[in-house]
């Protein structure tokens, strides 16, 4: 019997310290195991090797390991704390990211295995020692033009000193005009990034963009603040939420090399001054197949083409105010649909019977006539007004729609339009019939979606809401 009680004891306080999270053994910095962290993956983030973790924290199964466990990581000396992870937002930088969370950039470069500064990009994780009893800063401060660092200091009600050593600089007269300061304290709705004061918060949705793609830029600005901005080489035009958040939506044009581009934030304050932010943004490949197609030569002669694409681009240029559309877009066709050919696609067009050659790419999405029902019906995927209907020799019969804030439909290679410029339309009305006009090899639908001046992926318009 007491043999029996015994084993129970011995079984229970087993199974009480497998459950219980395991502490560090050893003399360094910490890291707390993370759902799905394997010894192997953490020994690969800190670049040391399994056995040195296991020797470290007494370890003798590498597969016995729990979330929530603690392990310290060896070959950091002078490094203390608990080892932190951090994705890096917009707005933040090396120098930023340095006073915010008063880590040397070197510790961070050891930390992180960083060569340079160009290395940082926005949504990387980068690893950050923390102190349990560490207050970090929450109120940036921008000086502004002729404000020197005492009437800041005076503004948080802190001195001179305290904020030249918190943020690193030379002495109490080396605070620049726009640069990105931190200061202890302080009421204030911010985030902590390295953007100036006069903007609270800033993000891009879906990082990276990619070729084709819809940038999607949400700010929020202090009161009175006027936004502007350039993404790649296009002026951003903001629009208000509701929630106090205003939005710019920028197209991504298909052809532009894969590569980091500007981004710059533009505020104008209500006494005229101006705070700005530039940061690099990843533009991705689409990955896009080529296409040769054999078309009339005279679609390819510039005389023509040339001023159609400037008509279309006049008319498609102009961020109207009024969003008119909620939601995600509609097919533009009738169901069961069917997809002819795909935005982005590389094409080479060749004039038929002659040597003339001109290299684009597809700039919507072809619907056939698939549908048994309605095979021929064009619909509205929104509302919005048109603002063209008409003949173009390369787009056929043309329809376009201005659904507000730069947002654009086009419809091309029509028999014939429903509508006429400046009718209201709503989603899923009858707008148009499918054909064989223009620059065509067979009759379909030629479905376009413009975002600021720039064609997009028009499916990407149907899976998600925007913005």
């Amino acid at each position: 019997m007491y043999k029996n009680a015994l084993l129970s004891l011995l079984i229970i306080a087993s199974l009480f310290s497998f459950f219980n999270p395991v502490h560090a053994q050893g003399v360094g910095p910490i890291y707390i195991v993370q759902p799905g962290d394997s010894l192997s993956s953490i020994a690969v983030r800190f670049d040391v090797s399994v056995e040195a973790l296991m020797e470290a924290n007494g370890i003798r199964d590498p597969n016995l390991l729990a979330a929530g466990q603690e392990l310290v990581i060896p070959g950091l000396e002078g490094i203390t704390g608990v080892l932190d992870t951090e994705v890096i937002n917009f707005g933040d930088s090396f120098r930023s990211l340095e006073r915010r969370t008063q880590v040397p950039e070197e510790l961070f470069k050891r930390l992180n295995r960083l060569v340079s500064p160009t290395e940082f990009y926005v949504g990387a994780s980068m690893i950050i020692p923390t102190e349990e009893s560490e207050s970090g800063p929450t109120t940036r401060l921008t000086p502004a033009s002729g404000e020197s660092l005492f009437e800041l200091a005076i503004k948080q009600n802190s001195d001179t000193w305290t904020l030249a050593s918190f943020n690193h600089l030379a002495g109490t007269w080396d605070g620049l005009p726009g640069d990105v300061l931190y200061a202890r304290g302080g009421a204030s709705d911010q985030t902590t990034s390295g953007l100036p004061s006069a903007f609270i918060s800033a993000e891009i949705r879906d990082l990276p963009i990619k070729q084709g793609g819809t940038g999607v830029i949400r700010v929020k600005a202090e009161a009175r603040v006027t936004l502007g901005g350039i993404l790649v080489d296009h002026e951003l035009h903001f629009f208000p939420m509701g929630d106090g958040t205003q939005v710019a939506l920028q197209g991504v044009h298909a052809l532009l090399d894969p590569g980091v581009y500007p981004l710059r934030l533009d505020a104008t304050l209500p006494d005229g001054a101006k705070q700005s932010f530039e940061q690099m943004v990843l533009i991705v490949s689409g990955n896009y197949n080529d296409l040769t197609i054999s078309v009339p030569s005279e679609t390819l002669d510039p005389s023509v083409t040339d001023p159609e694409n400037q008509q279309v681009s006049s008319l498609v240029s102009n961020a109207t105010s009024s969003k008119k559309w909620e939601g995600a877009f509609q097919i533009p066709v009738a169901l069961p649909y069917c997809i002819k050919d795909w935005f982005g696609i590389r094409r080479t067009y060749i004039g038929q019977g002659t040597d003339v050659k001109l290299n684009g790419f597809h700039s919507g999405v072809d619907y056939g006539i698939c549908s048994e029902a309605n095979p021929y019906d064009v619909y509205a995927p929104a509302p919005g007004t048109v603002v063209f209907t008409g003949p173009l020799t390369v787009r056929g019969n043309a329809t376009i729609i201005d659904h507000g804030w730069g947002i654009y439909s086009g419809y091309w290679h029509q028999e014939e339009s429903y509508v006429t410029a400046g009718q209201l339309v709503e989603p899923g009305q009858l707008i148009g019939k499918i054909g064989a006009t223009g620059r065509v090899t067979g009759p379909h639908l030629h479905w376009e979606i413009w975002v600021n001046g720039v064609q997009v992926e028009p499916l990407d318009w149907l899976d998600q809401v925007y913005p």
